[in-house]
Formats: structure tokens, C-alpha cells, sequence
């Protein structure tokens, strides 16, 4: 997606910090442990496994557990307040110490300490795992509706009530379910893991040297195209020597996944992925077949693109995101100043939660070996947050330095929530993350001249086409190998193949068909954590895009909402929350009209190219 014009920025406006003003920093954990051996973590660890101890002594004495409905009595309610109290308590231990340990993994894959703990804690979690869900039985048993009659405790967490009455009658029975989560760690955990590290240790062959996958993707930027096009070779063939075991955990997890869903009485894969985001599959239908109508028009743009940077049969893939004339790299300071700036216009509260990202170190900026790809905003505590991210000089990361943001920006308006009621659903949690980008957007185009407005615009509708058209051919893919995967495992050919058709039914002719890339689905890490992850993205884009539109409509009466929008997305459905704001999401004129603002940026690029090619 499009950033904002980095020539002219000075860091003494935006009042953000770096400590090394030239170089992407590295994030700083120490304040929130000094290290796993230390006083403070160990007693940390203590207290997590007592206070498990403790609790699932809780559910005994309760008899926290399904079973035939019964009658609620102020006995039960006070149990229920007791029970949520010690579980939310106990939610807010797990998440620092799994933020930790997974933040320095995240970072260094070769870390055998934070692993071996880890390892450890998600053990202890499975515990864990089966008390919330005899929690979403007991619920159903005494009644949700009944529950948040009689009790504030339950009535501030209704929505998280009604949902887990909702998943606990789709539960196996207790034994089972109990099973599953000791098995779960053997399983699907294991094979993520597995994925993770091969990944975050995969190099290629680039010219006699061994360079990290990351970087090779991260190439994709470079201003020279002989670069580009080679690092992708030495990616996809980097790829190929490791397609036999990822293709094995990527068949193990979905495997686990349908057979799971099967006993639960789930009618495919996708209803559980539907709950889990408290999205409707009418909302669903309607924002994919808006999505299916706008992908003539990025075609329009993909071959735009072709013509200004000579090609004739399409856009290469390793062109996909590749600058054009007028964008340059930016230095890391530029870019911080860049944030900073775009988001003073839109609120000094926003500005200054990035300004306190920064002085206080949450940020992890440096591409290195054994870091993961990607990037991700991670709440550890309060209102903390720690962002990753591999910043690589191009502007895309600069709408990653700010989408990243965005989800901190979130997170400190969760702040005052419980952990059960801050399970904000993958389809509200890029809200704030796409808002940010759509701010990001809109002061870059303000201030542009024509060739920096070619520049941003070609970044913002590479970052839309990612969002609309590839997470659709992901979402395709996913689809069509859950289904194939019922009838057995798929070789890695076969996953090859399905992903080059789902790039073929949504890129189109926009792209040159004969380089497409058949290892997407090694390269995303979703399809081996949560089932149907890619959708939402293109649900937060566009939702996003529909609120800034009502910003720009009152921009004083927004601002009064948006920061209690933020702070309730686990309290409501999708369709709830966005109703606040006059937003249908079963429409599917809203998409239309979300991906309007796109058209429009298309017709702009078009434009610009041809007056480039007469010029």
C-alpha cells in the first residue's frame, strides 16, 4: 500500500526516538524479564504453573464442566464471577510469558533456551486449554442468556459468553476434548514449529553465496531488475529443496484440522474460521464477490505496470512489487519521520503512541539470519506492544512500520479489558492496522508531484492487489487443498499445482503466466497456524477504507467513536460493531464501494503511466 513522501521529513517535528538514528533497531525484552535465568522469570514461571494448579482445582469444586442444563442460583453466579476473575488472571500471566519467549524466537531461531522453555509453557497450556473449554460448557449449561441477567460479570462479557455457548456445542466430549490437547502439541503445534524454523534458517544460492530466505524475498524491492529476477530464482529453488518436509507439515495440520472438525460437527472447514472472526458467511460472500468484480481492474494495473517497466506478456512476479521510476529507498529515520508525520494529521494520540513505540524500544526493525519473515504487532502487557518487522529501504515497509502501528494503537485501547474480552477476531484486529495505512496513503497523494504520486500510487495498489487478489488465490488454494486433503496427503507437486491455478483464476492476464509462484504456500506462515487466516485481511483493508470514508465525512464525530470501536471488538460481531458506524458488511455496494476508492487509484496510475510513456 502507498507511504507518504520521505524527501523532506524532519525527525524534530515528529518527536520520535530511535538510538541509533541510521540503522532499523532491534526490540528490548529485558524490561519485561532480564533473561530466563533470572530471579524475576523464574518466579514467573512458578507462579503460572501454582496458579494452574490452583484453578483447575477451581473448576473441581465448581464442577466447571458440561452436562444437562440446570437452574441458575446466586450460588452458581458467584461461582461463575470467581471462576472468570482466576481465569482471566491466570490469561494475563500466559500472554507475558509467551510473548517473551516468543519474541526472542521470533528473532533467532537458533535460540535452543527460549525454545526448550516454550516448549515447557505449551505444555503447561494444554492444561489450560481444557479448562476454558469445560468453561464454554459450563456456560452452556447454566445458560448465557441466563448468566448475563443476573450477573455484571456476565454481562461485560456477553459476547465471549454467547460465542463459547456457541463452540461448546460443537465440542467432542470432555475426554476427547482433553485428548485433542495433549495431542495438539504432538501435532499441528509441532509441525508449525517445524515450519517456523526451517524457514527461518532456509537460504538460497544467490551468486556462490548462501543468503537468508528473507532477504531473497526482501530483494523484490531492489531498483535493479537483473536482481530481482535472480533472487527470486534462487528462492523458488531454495524452496524446492525443502518442499518435502514443509509439504508434510502443511498435510499433517490440515489433516488434524479436518478430522477435528468432522467430531465437532462442523460443516467444513470454513465455519470454524467464519465463528472464529464473529463474521457471517452472507458478509463473507458479499465482500468476495466485490472482491471477484474488482479484479479486471488490477489487472488493469498489473500490465500498466508490465508497459512502464518493459515487459509485454504480462507482469513478471518478480516484478510484483518491484519500484518504478521516481521511488527511491528510504533511510530508517525517514521512515520513522514519515509515521510520525502522517499520523500527527490524523490525531497527537496516535503520534505519540508511535513516539513511545520507539523511545521505549517495542520495535524490531533489522533483517538478520535466523529471523523470521514477515511482520507482526504482539500486546505483552497493559497497553505494551512489541512490533517485528524487516525493514528493507523500500516505502512498502515504511506502510508496514505503520500497519504495525496501528495494531499498537489497538492494543492500548484493549488495555482496559479483560482477556476474555479482548479476543478480538482476525477480521476486526486490522482495523486499526488498515486505517493507519489509508492515513498513510492519503497524506503521501496530498503532497505529491507526478512522479512521486506514480511512486506512492504503484506502493499502495501493490499492497491492495496483495490484500485483494493474492489472498484471494490463498483463499482458493486453501479451499480446494482442505478438500483434496480429505481423500489423502498432497505431494508437493500437487501443492504446486493448486496454488499456480489459484494464481491463474484471480492475477489473470495481469500477470505473466509463466512466472507465477508455485511455493506461496510454503512461503505464509498462516496456512500452518490458523485455518483461513488469508480472508480477513481483505475484509480489514476494505472495512478500513469504508471507515476512513466516514472520517472524512466528520472528522471531530469519528474521532469520538473510533478510539470506543477499537476498544470493543471482542465485545460484539462484526456486523454489530460496524452498524456504530451506518456500515452494512452483508451489502455488497459497501465492498463496491470500498474498492471504488481503489478504481479510482487505478485510473490515477494508468494515467500517470501513459503521460510517462509520451514524455
Amino acid at each position: 500500500m502507498t507511504h507518504i513522501d520521505m524527501a523532506d521529513t524532519d525527525m524534530a517535528d515528529t518527536g520520535l526516538v530511535v538510538n541509533d538514528p541510521e540503522a532499523p533497531p532491534r526490540w528490548d525484552l529485558s524490561s519485561l524479564f532480564d533473561g530466563i535465568g533470572s530471579r524475576e522469570f523464574a518466579a514467573a514461571q512458578e507462579s503460572l504453573t501454582a496458579e494452574l494448579v490452583r484453578l483447575a482445582a477451581m473448576y473441581d469444586r465448581f464442577d466447571v464442566r458440561g452436562g444437562d442444563r440446570v437452574s441458575l442460583t446466586p450460588d452458581a453466579v458467584a461461582a461463575f464471577e470467581e471462576v472468570v476473575a482466576a481465569t482471566n488472571g491466570l490469561l494475563d500471566q500466559v500472554r507475558l510469558l509467551r510473548s517473551y519467549l516468543g519474541g526472542r524466537l521470533s528473532t533467532d531461531a537458533r535460540d535452543d533456551e527460549a525454545a526448550s522453555v516454550l516448549s515447557q509453557v505449551q505444555t503447561e497450556l494444554a492444561d489450560l486449554q481444557k479448562l476454558t473449554t469445560r468453561l464454554d460448557a459450563w456456560v452452556n449449561r447454566l445458560g448465557p442468556d441466563a448468566l448475563i441477567d443476573a450477573s455484571d460479570v456476565a454481562a461485560d462479557h456477553a459476547h465471549a459468553l454467547r460465542q463459547g455457548a456457541v463452540a461448546a456445542r460443537h465440542q467432542m466430549s470432555e475426554p476427547e476434548e482433553g485428548l485433542y490437547a495433549d495431542l495438539h502439541l504432538t501435532g499441528a503445534v509441532a509441525w508449525n514449529k517445524l515450519h517456523g524454523d526451517l524457514t527461518s534458517l532456509l537460504t538460497g544460492d544467490l551468486d556462490g553465496r548462501a543468503v537468508p530466505v528473507t532477504e531473497l524475498r526482501g530483494m523484490a524491492t531492489n531498483p535493479d531488475p537483473d536482481i530481482r529476477r535472480r533472487a527470486h530464482d534462487a528462492e523458488l529453488a531454495a524452496w524446492r529443496s525443502a518442499e518435502v518436509p514443509i509439504a508434510a507439515a502443511l498435510n499433517a495440520i490440515k489433516g488434524e484440522a479436518n478430522t477435528v472438525n468432522h467430531r465437532r460437527a462442523w460443516p467444513d472447514a470454513l465455519e470454524p474460521a467464519l465463528f472464529a472472526n464473529s463474521v457471517e458467511r452472507p458478509a463473507l460472500e458479499a465482500m468476495q464477490a466485490a472482491a471477484a468484480e474488482s479484479f479486471p481492474d488490477f489487472r488493469r494495473f498489473l500490465r500498466a505496470k508490465a508497459r512502464l517497466l518493459g515487459h509485454s506478456a504480462g507482469l513478471p512476479w518478480w516484478d510484483l512489487v518491484a519500484p518504478v521510476p521516481g521511488e527511491s529507498l528510504v533511510t530508517w529515520p525517514q521512515a520513522v519521520a514519515a509515521v510520525g508525520e502522517a499520523f500527527g494529521s490524523y490525531s497527537s494520540t496516535l503520534a505519540g503512541l508511535a513516539a513511545r513505540a520507539l523511545a521505549e524500544r517495542w520495535v524490531d526493525a533489522e533483517p538478520r539470519s535466523g529471523k523470521r519473515g514477515g511482520a507482526f504487532c504482539m500486546s505483552v502487557r497493559h497497553d505494551e506492544s512489541r512490533v517485528m518487522l524487516n525493514f528493507d529501504g523500500s516505502l512498502d515497509c515504511v506502510q508496514t512500520l505503520a500497519h504495525e502501528l496501528g495494531h499498537a494503537y489497538h492494543n492500548t485501547n484493549l488495555a482496559g479489558r479483560t482477556p476474555l474480552q479482548r479476543r478480538t477476531p482476525m477480521a476486526l484486529a486490522e482495523t486499526a492496522s488498515i486505517f493507519c495505512e489509508t492515513i498513510m496513503v492519503q497524506a503521501g497523494l496530498a503532497v505529491a508531484d507526478d512522479e512521486r504520486r506514480l511512486a506512492l500510487l504503484n506502493v499502495d495498489l501493490q499492497g491492495a492487489c496483495q490484500v485483494v487478489v493474492d489472498i484471494h488465490s490463498r483463499f482458493l488454494f486453501e479451499q480446494s487443498m482442505s478438500h483434496r486433503r480429505e481423500k489423502g496427503t498432497l505431494s508437493p507437486s500437487e501443492l504446486c499445482a493448486l496454488m499456480t491455478e489459484a494464481q491463474l483464476a484471480t492475477y489473470g492476464d495481469g500477470l505473466d503466466p509463466a512466472t507465477l509462484h508455485p511455493y506461496m504456500w510454503a512461503v505464509k506462515p498462516h496456512y500452518y497456524s490458523t485455518a483461513f487466516y488469508n480472508w480477513p485481511y481483505c475484509f480489514g483493508l476494505l472495512f478500513g477504507i469504508g471507515l476512513y470514508a466516514r472520517y472524512q465525512q466528520d472528522p471531530d464525530r469519528f474521532r469520538a467513536h473510533y478510539d470506543d470501536l477499537l476498544s470493543a471488538t471482542g465485545l460484539a460481531t462484526a456486523a454489530d460493531l460496524a452498524q456504530r458506524f451506518g456500515i452494512d458488511i452483508t451489502s455488497v455496494d459497501f465492498w463496491r464501494d470500498s474498492l471504488t476508492v481503489i478504481r479510482a487509484r487505478i485510473d490515477d496510475f494508468e494515467q500517470l503511466v501513459a503521460r510517462a510513456a509520451d514524455s
